[in-house]
């Protein structure tokens, strides 16, 4: 089975243990997405996205997603996922699975007693799980989308 118009998984690198990061400016102020707000001149503190992130970097890795499949999770074309091999595949998660040999990046589902991969985008029929060779890889825990005009 070809998931070429799905939306695939490519691993980039893994949560390596031990490396340095620093920390960067959290500020104390939330941010609206609607009504426009003056921004707060405090600092909360410092925050290390990876520390944010990676809760167990011994399993956890980060791939990027090829494709549209996933577009109502919102999941797009080129995004940083972040995934963690320790947490269980449990129906309703977000995995990063080998489906016949094929990284690829659905929600599992339990329908009728059988296991699925739901895309979230309409377009793309669920498949189901049962007598295919599948392993899973792990669940996605972040996303890191890059708006348009940001760099990636």
């Amino acid at each position: 089975m070809k998931l070429s118009d799905s939306t695939r998984a490519r691993v980039i690198g893994r949560a390596a243990p031990g490396a340095v990061h620093s920390g960067l400016p959290l500020m104390g102020c939330r941010v609206r997405a609607g009504f426009p707000s003056p921004a707060d001149d405090h600092l909360e503190g410092e925050i290390n996205l990876h520390e944010h992130v990676v809760k167990r970097p011994a399993a956890t890795y980060f791939v990027r997603a090829e494709g549209d499949s996933m577009l109502g999770d919102g999941i797009h074309d080129g995004d940083l996922l972040v995934v963690d091999r320790s947490l269980e595949p449990l129906p309703g998660r977000v995995v990063v699975i080998a489906l016949e040999g094929e990284p690829t990046v659905k929600r599992l589902a339990r329908r009728g007693g059988e296991v699925w991969l739901v895309a979230s985008n309409p377009r793309f029929a669920p498949i189901p799980l049962a007598g295919r060779e599948c392993h899973v890889w792990g669940v996605v825990t972040h996303v890191l989308h890059a708006l348009p005009g940001g760099e990636r």
